[in-house]
């Protein structure tokens, strides 16, 4: 996104909305119609982007994952993805099948092993992603107001909230701007 403190505010308005747009539209195109709004989502965010050589073999191992997922010996509605190149999506919904423990042990033992495969960390929870000029750029918390202090961010940037708990949230608070986020209490503009 480009540098609103040297911008008219409405042209930074207007870049922030269709930004926006555009990545619902994405989510929209990606993530199954079919599944309840309150389908529980987990979000993995990478420690870094994946080459389209990985993404491929990650994307038909989730598929493998998901197809044969099962809870309590019934088969889950299941889903899972490979999103913006680092970030993997699952999600169950339990419209018929409760999703036990065991089958979110089962999802998370993908996720250490995709860990160890590619030498990733998809737990370390003081990286943040920004959606910048569309493409997902990390950040450790810590140098988060020295890049709105530098205008590599702004409060309109767009952060990933990886804290969503189900399709609804994934859809309309997955991609939020910073001044709307958990973060607006903890820097300054």
């Amino acid at each position: 996104m480009r540098n609103c403190s040297k911008s008219p505010k409405f042209f930074c308005l207007v870049a922030f909305h269709v930004s926006l747009a555009m990545q619902t539209e994405v989510l929209q195109k990606t993530i199954p119609a079919d599944f309840s709004d309150n389908a529980k989502v987990w979000v993995y965010q990478s420690s870094r982007a994946f080459i389209e050589k990985e993404a491929i073999q990650i994307k038909e191992q989730l598929l493998q994952f998901y197809t044969q997922w099962q809870s309590h010996g019934q088969p889950v509605k299941g889903w899972a993805d490979l999103l913006f190149g680092q970030f993997i999506v699952v999600m169950a919904d339990e419209t018929e099948v409760m999703v036990g423990g065991c089958s979110t042990d089962s999802s998370v033992r993908v996720i250490k092993s995709l860990e160890r495969q590619y030498d990733v960390n998809f737990f370390d929870r003081m990286m943040l992603t920004f959606l910048v000029k569309n493409k997902a750029e990390m950040l450790p918390f810590n140098q988060v107001q020295y890049a709105i202090d530098k205008g590599f961010i702004d409060r309109n940037t767009l952060v990933f909230n990886n804290v969503v708990l189900n399709k609804a949230e994934l859809m309309n608070n997955w991609l939020v701007p910073v001044s709307e986020s958990w973060l607006k209490d903890k820097v300054n503009y």
